[in-house]
């Protein structure tokens, strides 16, 4: 299971392992502050991705359709947070203030139809 969590809410129990899939570290906070357990700064969008979608919710399809085509690209990462969600809870941990259109949801999509898919296979 993949949970969300914005950086600045408060860690908890129930988050299982934390990931931050952001490229930058948090603005004001320390590691402890965060209960980061891992830090996959590969899991995030390139930069140029990120500029051009500005959080502007009316680019988020194309977006996502971007961000899934250069996930496709890094499969050591993809594997790693498979190997992750596999074993453990996990909750994504990210930065954007908008809850409905960030990079976390949209790898949060990425893996899940990736994981459904593997299952559907055997």
């Amino acid at each position: 299971m993949i949970k969300l969590k914005r950086v600045y809410e408060r860690p908890s129990k129930e988050d299982g392992l934390r990931i931050l899939v952001e490229r930058l570290w948090p603005r004001g906070l320390t590691k402890a502050q965060t209960g980061i357990n891992l830090w996959l700064k590969e899991a995030a969008p390139s930069p140029e991705l990120r500029k051009w979608f500005n959080h502007e919710p009316e680019k988020w399809e194309e977006f996502k359709r971007r961000y899934w085509t250069e996930l496709k690209n890094k499969k050591e990462t993809v594997k790693i947070l498979k190997q992750h969600i596999k074993k453990n809870d996990v909750t994504f941990i990210y930065a954007a203030r908008d809850d409905k259109h960030n990079n976390a949801l949209a790898l949060k999509e990425f893996l899940e139809k990736k994981l459904k898919h593997e299952n559907t296979l055997f």
